[in-house]
């Protein structure tokens, strides 16, 4: 082959090059370092929107370039002569509405003897910023509502180490997005969990076992200070370019559980109210049943009296037997003031292995009192072998205070008055105790309101006796139920834990 066959065959190959190149839409250019003449392909003046047969040099070429980016365009091309730098460049065309964008990418040939010359292509890029801008937006866009969520949001990989830092999280945490990317998670848990935590990833990772994963859990966080407090923790689970992440979703408990210890102290202070409530409707009875001791006592050392002055010797045992009576009388009044201080004394919640016998006799002794005038029969089925549980005293004799009330009321004007209170066991750990009476009986459109709150049929009634009694029972684990029974009176059900062991308290 010749010299000129060669040439033709290179020059028909350079034109197929530049045929297939300018058909997937990325021009060439040339600009002759010397002349600063700028050669363009087909391609390269369309993208520019430059004719055909119109002369381009390097100025003709930044007069096409958007104001903004000119300059930073002019001086990477100089550094690219300079030093020889390769070029790779973004910028938007001028005069073309939207911004349209162009991508070049070039380097430096040299010849001998010669400048050389800057070539390379340039491509349209319009669609990829527009994707990128679109994108950007859709991420300030969830930053914004991610900024606006109360729950703290954290992205960590499958290591452990944190690739998102929520502004909630920055908050609730007290450390800055800088300082918390790239830390492992357990810097925000205390002692033993930090230690355990890349474990728990590993385990996952290897048996894919789930134990918190879509599930949630209250667990303890820990603040930059090196303070803890209660977070609620939900962990969702995601895969990108073949890893595994994991984002959680953190709500701080704080406020919710000092609202909820606030509560208790609200019902505690209304449990204290109905105390005394149930005290105050007792004081009449207790005034009677009072009276007739301390009455025996007034008599008893009245005859004393008689009897000192008449003659000392042949009366010293009767004397002494009056005496000992009056001590008697006096010690009975004694119990029921020290009971009645007992109940409306107020004191912390303790539970304690107590009797349930002594219980029912103790909580008997305030509210059935008067119930022997009224024409009550008490009946006692007290099962032995069952009677130890697991309770606060105070309470649980202030649940049975207010039944019997209830009960005696029920019966005031009903021919027949019977009081029946029983146990038994219903289960492995509960003990259910049960109080029926005589009386009218629960109609059925009342059953359903029975222990709701503020709910009562007496006429100076709080409506509050028989909800905190369930809510009493309900804090020891049992449950309570009320029922007509077959004598058309109502029967109060209750259970209680039975005490791990047999030994009593003895109520010291």
């Amino acid at each position: 082959m010749t010299d000129q066959a060669q040439s033709s065959e290179a020059l028909a190959r350079d034109r197929r090059l530049q045929q297939g190149i300018d058909q997937y839409g990325v021009g060439s250019w040339e600009l002759n370092l010397a002349t600063r003449e700028l050669s363009w392909s087909v391609t390269a003046r369309r993208l520019f929107g430059v004719a055909p047969d119109a002369p381009v040099n390097f100025d003709t070429f930044l007069s096409l370039i958007d104001l903004e980016d000119r300059e930073r365009v002019a001086q990477a091309i100089q550094r690219a002569i300079d030093h020889g730098d390769n070029l790779d460049l973004m910028y938007r065309v001028a005069d073309r509405q939207p911004s349209h964008w162009l991508r070049s990418r070039g380097g430096l040939v040299k010849e001998d003897g010669g400048a050389g010359y800057l070539c390379g292509i340039v491509l349209d890029v319009d669609q990829q910023k527009v994707l990128e801008q679109e994108l950007r937006l859709q991420q300030s866009q969830l930053r914004s509502i991610l900024d606006t969520v109360p729950d703290a949001m954290i992205l960590i990989d499958g290591r452990g180490i944190m690739r998102f830092f929520s502004s909630a999280a920055e908050r609730m945490f007290g450390l800055t997005e800088k300082e918390a990317i790239g830390q492992n998670i357990s810097i925000l848990m205390p002692r033993p969990d930090a230690t355990r935590h890349d474990n728990y990833i590993s385990r996952y990772n290897s048996t894919g076992e789930r134990h918190i994963i879509g599930i949630g859990r209250i667990v303890t966080g820990q603040r930059k200070n090196g303070s803890t407090f209660p977070i609620h923790l939900s962990i969702g689970e995601m895969e990108s370019g073949g890893e595994r992440y994991f984002t959680g979703f953190i709500r701080d408990l704080t406020e919710y559980q000092q609202t909820q210890a606030r509560l208790h102290e609200l019902q505690a202070e209304l449990v204290h109210v109905s105390r005394l409530t149930a005290m105050g409707e007792m004081a009449s009875a207790l005034a009677h049943e009072l009276n007739q001791p301390l009455s025996a006592i007034s008599n008893y050392m009245k005859g004393s009296r008689r009897l000192l002055a008449g003659s000392r010797d042949p009366n010293t045992s009767k004397i002494e037997n009056a005496m000992e009576r009056a001590a008697e009388q006096a010690l009975r009044a004694g119990q029921i003031i020290r009971r009645l201080r007992d109940f409306v004394a107020r004191g912390e919640s303790e539970k304690r292995v107590e009797s349930l016998a002594k219980l029912v006799e103790e909580a008997g002794a305030l509210g059935l009192t008067g119930a022997r005038e009224q024409g009550v029969v008490l009946r006692f089925r007290m099962d032995p072998s069952n009677d130890s549980v697991l309770v606060d005293r105070v309470q649980i004799q202030q649940v049975m205070v207010n039944l019997f009330r209830n009960a005696l009321e029920a019966m005031s004007n009903a021919p027949r008055k019977e009081l029946s209170i029983s146990n038994t066991r219903v289960a492995d750990d509960m003990i259910e105790v049960t109080v029926s009476d005589t009386g009218a009986g629960i109609p059925d459109d009342i059953k359903a309101k029975l222990f709701q709150t503020f709910f009562t049929t007496k006429d100076t009634g709080m409506g509050v006796g028989l909800s905190i009694s369930r809510s009493i029972i309900e804090a020891h684990g049992g449950r309570m139920w009320a029922e007509t029974n077959s004598a058309g009176g109502a029967t109060f059900r209750f259970t209680l834990p039975i005490a791990p062991g047999e030994d009593l308290n003895d109520g010291a």
